[in-house]
């Protein structure tokens, strides 16, 4: 068996924790606040593969290895690391004290409905998408993704920051910052984990099921009556359900919806999880976005402008849907589909802007496809009869990349 021990966060570790190992493995501090047997084999832990490799050689032999480890080894730890190389039936773990729950413990907050998202050793921007998305994340941050990069990334956000250093040490420290000063800061390298919080909305109800739930957890392709709108401009539910199925919005995307109208789009992709930013032209269009994201309890930043100009501002996308659109069409798919870092969704009701729109997205090296949809829904008629009601064909154009993964979110 390979004994791996949580240690640190306010765990103390029994006084026999390495008793009998003939191989102890661990980080520098860890290692130095136990007591190793005499002549057993002590190997600091830097790059993970060597290490695996001398416990390959004492399993193989029959002799005890303790592993030692931070907090809960189990939680973005090394467990998943020795159970994939040795089998979880060698493995006996004893968790401690992640720095998550230390961290939410030091500031009185619940963490049932938390987000737990992990930029060490991972791209930032999934972190930072979360952040955007979700009232309450602890972000585990790493080398050139810590307190000041998350700060730098989310200014525009309102967001408060809790950094928490060193838990479970002498050394420990937590302080509640905004993400403006956060990013102007060197806070060195003790950082093990940030709190992101939308103030407003940390404390929810009292909740019987653990983890995030966003609200769109209950359905999704809602019906226009769910949304305010100007004179039925808005995404039909049957073309929205196909849109965001090729759109596949989840935690830790950013997803643009351009020439957003009523913001449909936008609140379903916010409510699947994901980052999103609405670019709307029309004043009374900016508001109507921003009215039906707060009716549906979502995070959805919106931009005030014309595409493809006002496109330059914004982070990358993971993807895009454009709707609505006129001669500016192709300019904007282009500019879309150049950036966009998994797939872009076209939704036209004029026959003569297809081909222009499909050579756009060819151009930017995605793979397209499209369907006309055209659907007819039950309506009443007088004597308790049913018609059916046609409405507007509309052309849905998609261009895809191979798709990445996203990383480093739990659960």
């Amino acid at each position: 068996m390979i004994t791996v021990v949580g240690m640190g966060a306010g765990t103390p570790p029994p006084e026999d924790v390495a008793a009998d190992a003939e191989l102890v493995v661990g980080g520098r501090r860890h290692l130095d606040a136990v007591r190793l047997p005499e002549g057993a084999e002590r190997v600091v832990l830097g790059a993970l593969a060597p290490a695996l490799d001398t416990v390959a050689e004492y399993v193989a032999k029959g002799r005890r290895v303790v592993v030692l480890a931070s907090g809960d080894p189990g939680f973005f730890g090394i467990v998943r690391a020795l159970a994939e190389r040795f089998g979880p039936e060698r493995l006996d773990v004893r968790p401690g004290v992640s720095s998550v729950a230390a961290a939410f413990a030091r500031v009185g907050l619940p963490w049932d409905d938390a987000v737990v998202a992990s930029a060490h050793g991972r791209e930032l921007r999934t972190a930072v998408n979360v952040c955007r998305a979700h009232p309450k994340v602890a972000v585990l941050t790493g080398p050139g993704a810590g307190p000041a990069e998350l700060g730098a990334a989310l200014r525009a956000d309102p967001r408060v920051l809790v950094v928490a250093s060193a838990l479970g040490s002498a050394e420990e420290r937590v302080e509640r910052v905004m993400p403006a000063e956060a990013a102007a800061r060197d806070w060195g390298a003790a950082v093990s984990v940030v709190l992101c919080l939308d103030e407003t909305r940390a404390l929810g109800p009292v909740r019987s099921v653990a983890g995030p739930r966003w609200p769109g957890s209950g359905g999704w392709a809602l019906d226009e009556t769910e949304f305010a709108h100007r004179d039925s401009m808005i995404t039909k539910f049957e073309v929205r359900a196909l849109a965001l199925a090729r759109l596949g919005p989840r935690p830790g995307d950013l997803v643009w919806d351009v020439g957003a109208g009523s913001g449909s789009v936008a609140v379903e992709c916010a409510r699947l999880g994901a980052a999103v930013t609405a670019v709307e032209k029309t004043p009374d269009g900016v508001e109507r976005v921003r009215a039906n994201a707060a009716a549906h309890g979502v995070d959805v930043r919106v931009v005030h402008g014309a595409a493809p100009t006002v496109l330059s501002d914004l982070d990358d996308p993971d993807a895009v849907f454009v709707g609505g659109g006129g001669r500016e069409l192709p300019s904007i798919v282009a500019a879309c589909a150049r950036r966009a870092r998994r797939a872009v969704v076209v939704a036209m009701a004029a026959l003569d802007r297809v081909p222009a729109a499909r050579r756009a997205m060819l151009d930017a090296g995605l793979e397209c496809d499209g369907v006309l949809l055209q659907s007819s829904r039950l309506a009443p008629l007088p004597g308790d009869v049913t018609r059916l009601a046609a409405t507007n064909p509309v052309f849905l154009l998609w261009g895809a990349r191979p798709h990445s993964r996203t990383e480093g979110v739990a659960p």
